[in-house]
């Protein structure tokens, strides 16, 4: 046995899981879908495990691993830094590069922020924070969003923007702005303060 405490029972991955060692630039990444999947899976909020939101509604998959930040939550102060009036009230998305294929989700990866896209949904902000893995061989170089390909982030844009679309339905999602490793931090620090404000007695 290390020095580390020991947990007996699975701990729920939104509220019992460590938002990550250094954030707002390294943290925590649960993931809930990856690039192969054909079906949303989400944490379901109340049991901890994973439900199928949906189908993929077309044949685009993330181009990313898609999963959230623990302990964080999109809430008023997420949404002043977007300039909206509200959060969606969920954890803080957040899709990871990674060199190496990833195919399973339930898995917690080490990732350093990078930037994100303001995405707003419903009139609400819904900011999805992009990131690498931590230590990866192709990607651990990256310090910010503009490191990244051009094209890469042209397909986040797009697979966001489209992933909720029923065949002839116009998008109501719009990706508002794509920004740097500055605004992320500044993002990541009010998800956690308003996860903190939502729940006091989860924060010990």
């Amino acid at each position: 046995m290390t020095g580390e405490a020991y947990q007996q029972f699975r701990p729920h991955p939104w509220h019992g899981l460590s938002v990550g060692p250094q954030p707002p630039d390294l943290v925590n990444a649960f993931v809930e879908i990856t690039p192969f999947d054909l079906v949303k899976y989400e944490v379901d909020k109340v049991s901890g495990f994973l439900r199928v939101d949906r189908p993929q509604r077309s044949s685009s998959t993330p181009p990313t691993l898609y999963g959230f930040i623990p302990r964080t939550l999109c809430g008023d102060g997420v949404a002043k830094v977007a300039g909206l009036q509200h959060g969606d009230r969920d954890p803080l998305d957040i899709c990871v590069l990674s060199e190496r294929p990833i195919a399973r989700a339930e898995v917690i990866l080490d990732v350093r922020v990078l930037g994100g896209l303001l995405m707003e949904d419903g009139g609400e902000a819904d900011d999805k924070i992009v990131a690498v893995l931590k230590d990866d061989a192709i990607w651990s170089e990256a310090r910010d969003i503009t490191d990244l390909p051009k094209r890469l982030i042209e397909r986040l844009q797009h697979y966001f923007v489209t992933y909720k679309m029923r065949p002839g339905e116009t998008a109501t999602v719009k990706v508002q702005q794509i920004y740097g490793v500055q605004r992320a931090r500044a993002v990541v620090e009010a998800a956690i303060a308003d996860y903190r404000a939502a729940y006091p007695g989860l924060t010990g």
